[in-house]
């Protein structure tokens, strides 16, 4: 519910949205509950349609939206679920519709813990965008590029900008949220208002990320998310390889390699890539039947990435969310997720306190840091792992934790109760201390209980869609 105005004190209040990417889209919708005006300046132009945007270029990949996401959208976005689906959306029930070899072995296939939405990136924004501009009180500015911040140290009363035609304007507000991505210029905009240096952490595995969009095999428009993960404690580098089922009865297929194992750019090494050099072969096993789309997309922007904003003195009236404050590997998919309960703790803010409130900007900061936080552990503590990788090493007790971790991974190939708590804090709806519930340790020191499963958990009948056979004879010597 919108706080309460008294009419006597009524004044239009505005807010400004730096972006008009899914954190932007998600940060307006929350502010237009309780603002007039919501002001958002994109720097690029807006595609009509699921089509690629020019500053979003990690769309090429793979991109999963985990159910603790894909809720906070929900209740930022009535039925926002219903319209991804009819758009050609899927809703993967987990681990029900996931084939994954984790660094234990594979995971049963389960009934429904969690979900995730599987979709272009593409499409995922395009029904999120334009579910948002329907809102009378939303205005986009597209092809304007943000020059600064106007106010002091201790206030931030709005931005500068220079519109499409090159003339310079300035929008005073309530508060100014910066949701531009990787490439936030925020540093540079508050150090300008005598604002001290935000304290920065990053964590570099060499990651590089080759992907093809193909058109599935037919009758595969059902098949689950195929995915083997690489195992950090072997000394190699880590390599990955995923199917994504998406929209048009297309597969996003993604290869992933740490420092000096990363996969090129080549078309003809790429299912040598999932076949060869993989810890399993399926990925490799099933491609040949999909038809290739496209040329193979490669990304090295995978670097774990942390500005501790919440324990910065930012001044009154501003507030960092998204990629802005926290990139992580993309392999672990928790960008969107966290940008999502990131706007949900804005709106959730906004209700109690109203845009007007003093502090605001701060409670809102200390809130999304619980989300960060918990995404940031998951991605840089297996990152730091791999040989070669580059950032802060892990203090002895983050190192007794992994351990346990290690047995949880095992115990989840074999007993659902770890499963869902696995389940649980992956797809973010909890936080990693629910992993230490006495039921969940109990589990763990008992292990799995059952033999580890030595094949993909494929049907008979998604075998014969893949690989045009009951099942396939794997060959070739496997990497990590």
């Amino acid at each position: 519910m919108t706080p309460s105005r008294p009419r006597s004190s009524y004044r239009r209040r505005r807010a400004v949205v730096i972006g008009a990417g899914l954190t932007g889209m998600l940060a307006a919708a929350a502010l237009a509950e309780v603002a007039d005006e919501v002001d958002v300046i994109e720097r690029d132009t807006l595609p009509v349609g699921p089509r690629p945007r020019q500053g979003l270029p990690q769309a090429h990949h793979a991109h999963l939206l985990w159910s603790g996401g894909a809720r906070a959208i929900e209740a930022l976005l009535p039925r926002i679920t219903d319209h991804w689906l009819a758009a050609g959306a899927r809703r993967i029930p987990l681990p029900t519709g996931l084939v994954s070899m984790s660094a234990a072995g594979w995971l049963p296939r389960w009934p429904e813990m969690q979900y995730v939405i599987a979709c272009s990136r593409d499409l995922l924004d395009w029904v999120v965008r334009s579910r948002v501009l329907t809102h009378p009180v939303i205005t986009v500015y597209e092809r304007a590029e943000l020059l600064g911040l106007t106010g002091t140290a201790r206030r931030v009363c709005g931005v500068r900008f220079r519109a499409r035609d090159g003339t310079e304007a300035t929008l005073d507000a309530d508060l100014v949220v910066d949701a531009s991505g990787r490439g936030s210029r925020a540093p540079r905009w508050l150090a300008a208002l005598g604002v001290p240096a935000v304290r920065e952490e990053t964590v570099d595995s060499g990651l590089a990320y080759a992907s093809r969009f193909f058109r599935g095999p037919e009758g595969s428009e059902r098949f689950p998310i195929v995915n083997v993960q690489s195992d950090p404690r072997r000394p190699v580098p880590g390599r990955t390889a995923t199917i994504v089922p998406i929209e048009g009865a297309r597969w996003l297929v993604t290869l992933s390699g740490t420092r000096g194992g990363q996969p090129t750019g080549s078309a003809g090494a790429f299912a040598d890539f999932a076949r060869l050099l993989v810890r399993h072969p399926v990925v490799g096993d099933l491609i040949p039947r999909a038809e290739p789309l496209t040329d193979v997309k490669i990304s090295h922007s995978t670097v774990n990435r942390r500005r501790f904003y919440e324990k910065l003195a930012t001044p009154e009236g501003f507030l960092v969310l998204g990629d802005a404050v926290a990139t992580y590997n993309p392999l672990y998919g928790h960008g969107m997720s966290v940008a999502a309960q990131s706007a949900l703790a804005l709106r959730d803010t906004l209700r109690t306190h109203g845009l007007d409130a003093h502090g605001l900007a701060r409670r809102v900061q200390k809130a999304t840091a619980r989300p960060v936080g918990t995404a940031w552990d998951l991605a840089a503590g297996q990152d730091m792992l791999y040989p070669g990788a580059i950032g802060k090493q892990s203090h002895m007790g983050a190192k007794l934790l992994r351990s346990y971790v290690d047995r949880l991974m095992l115990t989840a190939t074999g007993r659902p109760r770890v499963t869902r708590a696995l389940f649980d804090v992956v797809t973010l709806p909890k936080p990693p201390t629910c992993l230490l519930h006495p039921d969940t340790v109990l589990a763990v020191l008992r292990g799995p209980g059952r033999a580890p499963v030595a094949q993909p958990p494929l049907t008979s009948l998604e075998w014969r869609v893949g690989s045009g056979s009951e099942t396939v004879e794997h060959t070739g010597t496997h990497g990590g």
